[in-house]
């Protein structure tokens, strides 16, 4: 892995987009990997700032987001889908057919992440995953157990997981729904390049374990270990574990 440590989440954030500039302007028809939450923020408000500068052009890339809630309609507020369209998809040229996601109210979850497994495949798989990871080691909503799941699948969501996300439900956990859809750790594994965020002293020891500790299904972005193109993006705090080292 390329350590990549910055004295601010906003320099390493610009670093991230710029990067993903680069990669967009060398393969026009880049597909790329996009999460939601906290981590990305930053580096989506640099990408929406590179395209209003001509620096951008997202029209031939294609994009598949990583996860989204049990449940919630797209159209629902809490979605990460408005969340997108909120801090990215309104503010590019990424075409709305190029544009691909989970539906977390779709009747049937099993038929819906075989669906999104195909359509990545048919895409030719993610030339850049981007990445956040938990506390507690997690990527996308592939979360700590005995086994993780390959393919795209209904994820229970831990009670630290509900916490970190309240702040997308008024502060309160107990309205974060229990299950999301995630994509699974092939789709992740078969990147081409990931780029895994992460920033503030809460991810210190996750960021520690997914470097230095053993791949193990109780830390899944250990297995990022085992990848041939990982990029990590750190503040110094989210860094803090390895220079005690």
């Amino acid at each position: 892995m390329k350590v990549r440590v910055f004295s601010s989440e906003q320099e390493a954030t610009a670093a991230c987009a710029a990067h993903i500039a680069t990669e967009v302007r060398a393969k026009p028809e880049l597909v790329l990997g996009l999460p939601s939450g906290r981590s990305p923020l930053n580096v989506y408000r640099e990408l929406v700032a590179l395209h209003a500068q001509g620096a951008l052009d997202l029209s031939r890339a294609m994009s598949f987001n990583l996860d989204e809630f049990l449940g919630l309609p797209p159209d629902d507020a809490s979605s990460f889908r408005a969340y997108m369209d909120r801090h990215l998809f309104q503010h590019v040229n990424l075409l709305p057919e190029r544009i691909h996601f989970l539906d977390g109210s779709a009747p049937e979850a099993e038929s819906e992440c075989a669906r999104y497994d195909s359509a990545v495949e048919k895409a030719g798989g993610l030339d850049v995953a981007m990445l956040g990871i938990g506390p507690n080691g997690h990527i996308a909503f592939n979360e700590p157990g005995d086994a993780l799941v390959a393919t795209c699948h209904r994820a229970l969501l831990s009670r630290e997981t509900r916490q970190g996300l309240a702040a997308f439900f008024g502060n309160d956990a107990t309205r974060v729904p229990l299950a999301a859809l995630t994509m699974g750790m092939a789709a992740l594994m078969q990147a081409r390049q990931v780029l895994l965020l992460a920033f503030g002293a809460s991810k210190a020891a996750a960021v520690t374990a997914m470097l230095h500790g053993p791949v193990s299904p109780q830390c899944p972005a250990s297995f990022l270990q085992l990848h041939r193109d990982v990029v990590l993006w750190l503040d110094s705090a989210a860094a803090s574990g390895l220079e005690q080292r």
